[in-house]
């Protein structure tokens, strides 16, 4: 099933995240760079390197894709930042809701704080409108732990950091999957990596999506209320939900962090 301006940004930080290696090479050093050949088109060099287009333009501010055209390159997606007198890297986590560790690591690790950094996942924070919550539901029947945050978290088995777009709930029975907002189904079904997935549009450009169902109870079109159950997890055995909100923009659905928006996650 094909929805219009959806599969492309499903393709993003769910199972292929963002990684940023631990071993103090500073990102601007990896920089790389690509000649534009002919066909070359900005969704396609994104593609190729596993960027937003929109980290490409940031980067290129003004070139054209002209062959011939070479482009600069970030290792991941992100963005270069200066930083100002008496900045630390405590000061810029928080300017660009980050963690002063990673920036230090993701910048090699500098002993002085340098005039530019890199900061990484930087544009999964961008948006038009303040981060208020604005979603009343939960997405489960019942509590449930969180098994994974939002953002820059360590791997668990490599020593890397990957960026994680949603939550992971950890779901120990079989359990019921709720809207946690009255919208539209934009799509309902199996996405190829990600098994079966429910993507519901609401008002005021916000985007839930909720993944890793065992069953989807509803179809795309299909308008449904605040806690109207959208499909079901497990059976026997624990398993979780992968659970994000997203903003419309001009860089497409992007990720942001749902504790802003669901004030429900305080609360279980």
């Amino acid at each position: 099933m094909m929805v219009a301006g959806l599969i492309a940004p499903i393709t993003m930080g769910i199972y292929q995240p963002a990684v940023a290696s631990t071993s103090c090479s500073a990102a601007l050093d990896q920089m790389r760079t690509h000649r534009v050949v002919a066909g070359d088109s900005l969704d396609s060099i994104a593609i190729a390197y596993r960027l937003q287009p929109s980290t490409l333009t940031r980067f290129n501010p003004g070139s054209s894709l002209s062959p011939g055209t070479d482009l600069q390159i970030p290792p991941f997606n992100g963005m270069v930042v200066n930083v100002s007198p008496g900045e630390s890297w405590q000061s810029l986590a928080e300017r660009y809701s980050s963690r002063a560790d990673l920036l230090f690591e993701v910048n090699g690790c500098a002993a002085e704080l340098p005039g530019r950094i890199f900061v990484p996942g930087a544009l999964t924070t961008v948006a038009s409108r303040p981060q208020t919550a604005a979603l009343p539901g939960y997405p489960l029947s019942e509590p449930a732990g969180i098994a994974s945050s939002y953002g820059w978290q360590p791997h668990s088995t490599r020593d890397e950091l990957v960026f994680n777009s949603g939550i992971a709930f950890a779901v120990p029975n079989s359990t019921e999957v709720l809207a946690v907002e009255s919208g539209t189904v934009a799509f309902a079904g199996e996405q190829a990596g990600y098994g079966l997935m429910v993507v519901i549009n609401h008002a005021q450009g916000l985007q839930t999506r909720y993944v890793n169902l065992s069953e989807v109870t509803v179809s795309a079109g299909q308008s449904v209320a605040e806690a109207a159950v959208v499909g079901r997890l497990g059976r026997d055995a624990p398993t979780f939900l992968y659970f994000e909100v997203r903003t419309n923009s001009a860089a497409g659905w992007v990720a942001q962090d749902p504790g802003k928006y669901l004030p429900a996650l305080e609360l279980r």
